[in-house]
Protein backbone atom coordinates (compact mmCIF):
# COMPACT_ATOMS: atom_id res chain seq x y z
CA UNK A 1 0.00 0.00 0.00
CA UNK A 2 1.32 3.50 -0.89
CA UNK A 3 0.34 7.05 -0.59
CA UNK A 4 -0.61 8.53 -3.52
CA UNK A 5 0.73 11.71 -3.42
CA UNK A 6 4.47 12.78 -5.34
CA UNK A 7 5.66 16.08 -4.82
CA UNK A 8 2.29 17.18 -3.59
CA UNK A 9 0.27 15.84 -6.99
CA UNK A 10 -2.44 13.51 -6.38
CA UNK A 11 -2.16 11.02 -8.40
CA UNK A 12 -4.64 8.27 -10.34
CA UNK A 13 -3.67 4.97 -11.25
CA UNK A 14 -4.67 2.46 -13.65
CA UNK A 15 -3.26 -0.89 -14.55
CA UNK A 16 -1.07 -1.01 -18.00
CA UNK A 17 -1.92 -4.78 -18.73
CA UNK A 18 1.65 -5.00 -18.84
CA UNK A 19 4.01 -7.58 -16.03
CA UNK A 20 7.54 -6.89 -15.54
CA UNK A 21 9.04 -10.03 -13.39
CA UNK A 22 5.32 -11.02 -13.32
CA UNK A 23 4.35 -8.20 -11.05
CA UNK A 24 2.00 -5.24 -11.95
CA UNK A 25 3.21 -2.15 -14.08
CA UNK A 26 0.67 0.57 -13.18
CA UNK A 27 0.41 4.09 -14.63
CA UNK A 28 -0.90 7.31 -13.45
CA UNK A 29 -3.16 9.02 -15.37
CA UNK A 30 -1.24 12.39 -15.19
CA UNK A 31 1.36 12.25 -16.52
CA UNK A 32 1.03 8.25 -18.25
CA UNK A 33 4.38 7.45 -16.20
CA UNK A 34 4.76 3.70 -15.64
CA UNK A 35 5.27 2.57 -12.12
CA UNK A 36 6.28 -0.93 -10.94
CA UNK A 37 3.89 -2.23 -8.23
CA UNK A 38 6.71 -3.86 -6.57
CA UNK A 39 8.77 -1.23 -4.43
CA UNK A 40 6.42 1.94 -6.15
CA UNK A 41 9.14 3.43 -8.44
CA UNK A 42 8.46 4.65 -12.14
CA UNK A 43 10.18 2.64 -14.54
CA UNK A 44 9.21 5.15 -17.17
CA UNK A 45 8.07 8.91 -17.33
CA UNK A 46 8.12 11.97 -16.16
CA UNK A 47 8.23 10.54 -12.57
CA UNK A 48 11.92 8.91 -13.08
CA UNK A 49 13.51 8.97 -9.68
CA UNK A 50 10.75 9.56 -7.40
CA UNK A 51 9.39 6.34 -5.31
CA UNK A 52 5.75 6.11 -3.42
CA UNK A 53 5.59 6.29 0.09
CA UNK A 54 5.22 3.06 1.41
CA UNK A 55 2.55 2.49 4.11
CA UNK A 56 1.55 -0.60 6.63
CA UNK A 57 -0.98 -2.93 5.57
CA UNK A 58 -2.38 -5.49 7.55
CA UNK A 59 -4.59 -8.75 5.76
CA UNK A 60 -6.73 -9.97 7.67
CA UNK A 61 -9.59 -12.73 7.76
CA UNK A 62 -12.72 -11.27 7.76
CA UNK A 63 -13.80 -12.78 11.40
CA UNK A 64 -10.68 -11.22 12.73
CA UNK A 65 -11.59 -7.84 11.17
CA UNK A 66 -15.21 -7.85 12.36
CA UNK A 67 -14.53 -8.48 16.11
CA UNK A 68 -11.65 -5.73 16.07
CA UNK A 69 -13.55 -3.18 14.19
CA UNK A 70 -17.24 -3.71 15.00
CA UNK A 71 -17.88 -0.48 13.33
CA UNK A 72 -15.47 -0.54 10.72
CA UNK A 73 -16.56 0.31 6.98
CA UNK A 74 -16.61 -2.45 4.10
CA UNK A 75 -16.66 -2.24 -0.01
CA UNK A 76 -20.00 -3.10 -0.95
CA UNK A 77 -20.11 -5.88 -4.21
CA UNK A 78 -23.10 -4.29 -5.28
CA UNK A 79 -21.04 -1.91 -7.68
CA UNK A 80 -23.62 -1.77 -10.49
CA UNK A 81 -21.17 -3.79 -12.53
CA UNK A 82 -21.18 -7.62 -13.08
CA UNK A 83 -17.96 -8.46 -11.90
CA UNK A 84 -16.79 -11.73 -10.67
CA UNK A 85 -16.18 -11.09 -7.11
CA UNK A 86 -14.40 -13.96 -4.50
CA UNK A 87 -13.93 -15.85 -7.37
CA UNK A 88 -9.88 -16.66 -8.53
CA UNK A 89 -9.03 -17.03 -12.22
CA UNK A 90 -5.86 -18.38 -11.32
CA UNK A 91 -6.69 -21.45 -9.43
CA UNK A 92 -4.02 -23.34 -7.42
CA UNK A 93 -1.18 -20.41 -8.77
CA UNK A 94 0.35 -21.00 -5.09
CA UNK A 95 0.98 -24.60 -5.57
CA UNK A 96 2.51 -24.41 -9.08
CA UNK A 97 6.29 -25.33 -8.83
CA UNK A 98 7.25 -22.37 -10.56
CA UNK A 99 4.96 -19.17 -11.29
CA UNK A 100 3.02 -18.48 -14.40
CA UNK A 101 3.81 -16.30 -16.96
CA UNK A 102 7.60 -15.42 -15.13
CA UNK A 103 10.41 -14.61 -16.89
CA UNK A 104 13.07 -13.67 -14.76
CA UNK A 105 16.00 -14.66 -12.34
CA UNK A 106 15.45 -17.39 -9.83
CA UNK A 107 16.94 -17.46 -6.35
CA UNK A 108 16.27 -21.48 -5.32
CA UNK A 109 17.64 -20.65 -2.17
CA UNK A 110 13.85 -20.98 -1.05
CA UNK A 111 11.11 -22.51 -3.09
CA UNK A 112 9.97 -19.89 -5.91
CA UNK A 113 6.27 -19.85 -4.56
CA UNK A 114 6.91 -19.79 -0.92
CA UNK A 115 5.16 -16.52 0.65
CA UNK A 116 7.82 -14.54 2.55
CA UNK A 117 7.55 -11.62 4.67
CA UNK A 118 10.21 -9.12 2.98
CA UNK A 119 11.80 -6.09 5.06
CA UNK A 120 13.99 -3.23 3.56
CA UNK A 121 15.47 -0.75 6.11
CA UNK A 122 18.39 1.13 4.64
CA UNK A 123 20.43 -0.69 2.23
CA UNK A 124 19.43 -3.81 4.43
CA UNK A 125 16.65 -6.11 3.37
CA UNK A 126 15.42 -9.40 4.79
CA UNK A 127 13.26 -11.97 3.96
CA UNK A 128 11.38 -14.42 6.16
CA UNK A 129 9.36 -17.38 5.00
CA UNK A 130 5.72 -17.61 6.22
CA UNK A 131 6.13 -21.76 7.24
CA UNK A 132 9.64 -20.12 9.97
CA UNK A 133 7.11 -17.65 11.32
CA UNK A 134 3.79 -19.96 11.73
CA UNK A 135 6.56 -23.14 12.88
CA UNK A 136 7.69 -20.46 15.65
CA UNK A 137 4.55 -18.04 16.25
CA UNK A 138 6.78 -15.17 16.15
CA UNK A 139 9.85 -13.93 14.82
CA UNK A 140 11.82 -11.21 16.19
CA UNK A 141 14.70 -9.03 14.57
CA UNK A 142 16.62 -6.05 14.41
CA UNK A 143 17.28 -5.01 10.83
CA UNK A 144 19.14 -1.50 10.75
CA UNK A 145 18.83 -0.65 14.54
CA UNK A 146 15.26 -1.03 14.42
CA UNK A 147 13.56 -4.08 16.53
CA UNK A 148 10.75 -5.57 14.99
CA UNK A 149 8.29 -8.05 15.93
CA UNK A 150 6.10 -10.70 13.08
CA UNK A 151 3.55 -12.69 14.53
CA UNK A 152 1.19 -15.46 12.56
CA UNK A 153 -2.05 -15.92 13.20
CA UNK A 154 -4.41 -19.00 11.44
CA UNK A 155 -7.74 -18.24 9.90
CA UNK A 156 -6.63 -16.38 6.81
CA UNK A 157 -7.70 -18.27 3.32
CA UNK A 158 -5.65 -18.20 0.45
CA UNK A 159 -6.78 -16.24 -2.50
CA UNK A 160 -5.17 -18.01 -5.40
CA UNK A 161 -5.96 -21.34 -3.95
CA UNK A 162 -9.71 -22.48 -4.86
CA UNK A 163 -11.97 -21.04 -7.52
CA UNK A 164 -13.36 -19.52 -4.65
CA UNK A 165 -11.46 -17.42 -2.98
CA UNK A 166 -13.56 -18.05 0.77
CA UNK A 167 -13.03 -21.88 -0.34
CA UNK A 168 -9.23 -21.49 0.03
CA UNK A 169 -6.75 -23.15 2.03
CA UNK A 170 -5.64 -21.12 5.16
CA UNK A 171 -2.68 -19.68 4.95
CA UNK A 172 -2.63 -17.37 8.17
CA UNK A 173 -2.38 -13.84 8.29
CA UNK A 174 0.86 -12.53 9.16
CA UNK A 175 1.31 -8.30 11.20
CA UNK A 176 4.93 -7.18 11.38
CA UNK A 177 5.45 -4.63 14.39
CA UNK A 178 7.57 -2.46 15.52
CA UNK A 179 8.63 -4.28 18.97
CA UNK A 180 9.18 -0.94 20.95
CA UNK A 181 6.80 1.19 23.11
CA UNK A 182 8.08 4.63 24.01
CA UNK A 183 11.11 4.41 23.11
CA UNK A 184 11.41 1.12 24.66
CA UNK A 185 12.71 -2.10 22.98
CA UNK A 186 10.40 -5.34 24.12
CA UNK A 187 10.89 -9.25 23.53
CA UNK A 188 8.26 -11.54 23.53
CA UNK A 189 7.57 -14.95 24.46
CA UNK A 190 4.17 -16.71 23.31
CA UNK A 191 1.80 -17.80 25.88
CA UNK A 192 -1.04 -19.94 24.58
CA UNK A 193 -2.93 -17.27 22.42
CA UNK A 194 -1.41 -14.18 23.66
CA UNK A 195 1.79 -12.56 23.49
CA UNK A 196 4.02 -11.92 26.85
CA UNK A 197 6.75 -9.00 26.74
CA UNK A 198 9.33 -9.82 29.30
CA UNK A 199 10.50 -6.52 30.54
CA UNK A 200 6.82 -5.48 31.65
CA UNK A 201 4.94 -8.50 31.92
CA UNK A 202 2.00 -7.49 30.12
CA UNK A 203 -0.13 -9.46 27.94
CA UNK A 204 -0.94 -8.54 24.04
CA UNK A 205 -3.16 -10.11 21.59
CA UNK A 206 -1.66 -11.41 18.18
CA UNK A 207 -3.09 -8.47 16.72
CA UNK A 208 -0.49 -5.89 18.79
CA UNK A 209 -2.93 -4.64 21.99
CA UNK A 210 -1.85 -4.59 25.33
CA UNK A 211 -4.49 -6.28 27.67
CA UNK A 212 -3.48 -6.70 30.72
CA UNK A 213 -0.57 -5.38 32.90
CA UNK A 214 1.22 -2.36 32.84
CA UNK A 215 0.93 -1.49 29.70
CA UNK A 216 -2.45 -2.15 29.13
CA UNK A 217 -4.40 0.17 26.33
CA UNK A 218 -0.98 0.22 24.00
CA UNK A 219 -1.35 -0.63 20.77
CA UNK A 220 2.15 -2.09 18.98
CA UNK A 221 2.60 0.21 16.01
CA UNK A 222 2.34 -1.69 12.57
CA UNK A 223 5.84 -1.39 10.31
CA UNK A 224 6.03 -1.44 6.29
CA UNK A 225 6.21 -4.71 5.02
CA UNK A 226 5.91 -6.61 1.70
CA UNK A 227 3.84 -9.82 2.21
CA UNK A 228 5.37 -11.83 -1.54
CA UNK A 229 6.24 -14.46 -3.14
CA UNK A 230 9.75 -15.38 -2.86
CA UNK A 231 10.47 -15.50 -6.30
CA UNK A 232 9.52 -11.76 -6.76
CA UNK A 233 11.30 -10.55 -3.66
CA UNK A 234 14.13 -11.88 -4.92
CA UNK A 235 13.72 -10.36 -8.25
CA UNK A 236 13.54 -6.80 -6.53
CA UNK A 237 16.02 -7.02 -3.68
CA UNK A 238 18.36 -9.53 -5.12
CA UNK A 239 20.93 -11.14 -2.73
CA UNK A 240 19.01 -10.23 0.34
CA UNK A 241 19.09 -12.16 3.69
CA UNK A 242 17.31 -14.77 4.46
CA UNK A 243 16.11 -15.77 7.92
CA UNK A 244 15.57 -19.52 8.70
CA UNK A 245 14.64 -19.46 12.62
CA UNK A 246 18.01 -19.79 14.32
Amino acid sequence: MYRRTVDGQVLDFGTSGLLRFSNLVMYDRQTESWWQEFGGEPIVGHYLGKKLEMLPLRIMSWKDFKSSFPGGKVLSKNTGHARPYGQNPYVAYDSFSSPFLYDGPEDRRVPMLERVVGIKIGEQSVAVPYSVIEQKGLVQLKIAGDSLLIVHRKGLASSLDDYDVAGGRDIGAVDTFSAAVDGRALTFRLQEEALVDRETGTAWTKQGLGIRGPLEGKQLRLATHSSAFWFAWSAFAPGTTIYRGD
